[in-house]
């Protein structure tokens, strides 16, 4: 079938390198490897410097764009969020006149603020298999279901998250579209269990079509190292965007406690990263720590096969909600087979398998970390055990593939 992927926020570029964008190549992959023809519609294709990294396996993608910067914007605030809200209507007329001529099987939205894209598009498609007189007179409220079902997937409480990190002016039109957006979905895939707590508080009318899908992986692309390298060195890395809810400098003061010959190898870039690069230096660990920047996601396994154990080291939460990642690292982490370490906040916990298949500490605790570092730098066997265990468990139970399944066969479509 013919799928319309929505991604109306201007933080995620489709061909950008950060997490994020990541996971939106995966989905569209796994759709596509299913036998599905995918269309992606978004605001943004590259990073924002308008740099693409195009994968070759995408280089076909169709990608529509409707840009929310341009001539007219304004330095307020308020005048982004508002071409935001304008930019997410043009997508939404814009599928729709494809629609109109090759339509859509499934409307697929990643959730963004000031967009209602999906909720606009997917009544746009009840108007047209309704008499004129019939569509004139409807509300949102008395409607059945789609022709084509909307799934809305909803990776963060994105009005709660703006506030707290960044600005949100127009919070009554956030909240607004937000319900909108969420309630004319026919399935909410939350990323976690808090995200869909947070769905079921915010609409509760939709509580019952939110459903927890975790983030995935894929297995294919990210694979253990062909070969097992004989080093004296213990090299410990951590992959991911470097923004202070990250830990990473809890990674920084456990290494500086750790022997000589643990190196650290960090791939990301962020606005942490001057901070991380000053805490380096004032540790004395410039020698043993390399900071590699921005990653291409194409090099992301090779730079996995450079590790021996990999850290997720995120500090503890102010309250137990506010960690309602599914962190992407660690799925990856797991697929390349290494032993991996991290805290224990969230679902991080049950996703290592409660010790089986990765190892947990306390959170932001740079000595806990320590701890278990010299412990796996001590037991060559327990890292091959861990690896094992994590590599099989990214197979079995957590590829993207299993995840699009389980979506269309909420929804009762027929996966290809």
């Amino acid at each position: 079938m013919r799928i319309a992927y929505l991604l109306a926020d201007p933080g995620i570029g489709v061909f950008d390198v950060k997490g994020a964008s990541v996971h939106v190549q995966e989905m569209v992959r796994a759709m596509r490897a299913a036998g599905h023809q995918v269309t992606v519609y978004c605001v943004r294709r590259g990073d924002k410097k308008g740099r693409e990294s195009v994968p070759a396996d995408l280089a076909d993608l169709e990608v529509v764009v409707e840009t929310v910067d341009g001539p007219g914007l304004s330095a307020d605030p308020r005048d982004r969020e508002e071409r935001l809200h304008i930019a997410a209507q043009r997508l939404s007329d814009r599928a729709l006149t494809t629609h109109h001529q090759e339509p859509f099987g499934l409307i697929y939205e990643r959730y963004a603020l000031f967009s209602e894209a999906g909720a606009r598009l997917s009544k746009a498609l009840r108007d047209d298999e309704l008499p004129a007189d019939a569509a004139a007179g409807h509300s949102d409220d008395n409607l059945g279901a789609p022709t084509v079902p909307l799934v809305v997937e909803v990776n963060a409480p994105l009005v709660d998250e703006q506030r707290a990190h960044r600005s949100l002016h127009d919070v009554t039109t956030a909240l607004a579209t937000t319900a909108r957006t969420l309630g004319a979905a026919d399935l909410l895939s939350c990323v976690s269990a808090p995200v869909a707590d947070w769905v079921r508080r915010t609409v509760p009318e939709a509580a019952e079509r939110a459903r927890v899908v975790p983030n995935g992986v894929n297995t294919e692309r990210i694979r253990p190292a062909a070969t097992v390298r004989k080093r004296d060195e213990l090299v410990i890395g951590f992959v991911g965007t470097l923004k202070p809810w990250h830990g990473t400098e809890t990674l920084l003061h456990a290494a500086a406690r750790g022997p000589a010959h643990w190196q650290v190898e960090i791939s990301g870039d962020g606005p942490a990263r001057n901070e991380l690069e000053e805490l380096t230096a004032e540790l004395g660990i410039e020698d043993r720590v390399t900071f590699h920047g921005a990653v291409n996601p194409e090099s992301i396994p090779k730079m996995l096969h450079r590790l021996d154990v990999a850290v997720a080291p995120y500090p503890a939460p102010q309250n137990p909600g506010d960690h309602y990642f599914s962190p992407l690292k660690v799925y990856e982490y797991l697929a390349a087979g290494l032993a991996v370490v991290a805290s224990g906040v969230g679902e991080l916990p049950a996703l290592l398998g409660k010790g089986t298949r990765g190892l947990t500490v306390a959170p932001g605790d740079p000595e806990a970390l320590h701890e278990t570092l010299l412990r796996l730098d001590d037991d060559a066997a327990l890292r091959t055990r861990l690896g094992r265990a994590a590599r099989d468990a990214a197979q079995t139970e957590h590829s993207w593939h299993a995840r699009l399944t389980e979506l269309l066969t909420t929804l009762e479509v027929t996966p290809a």
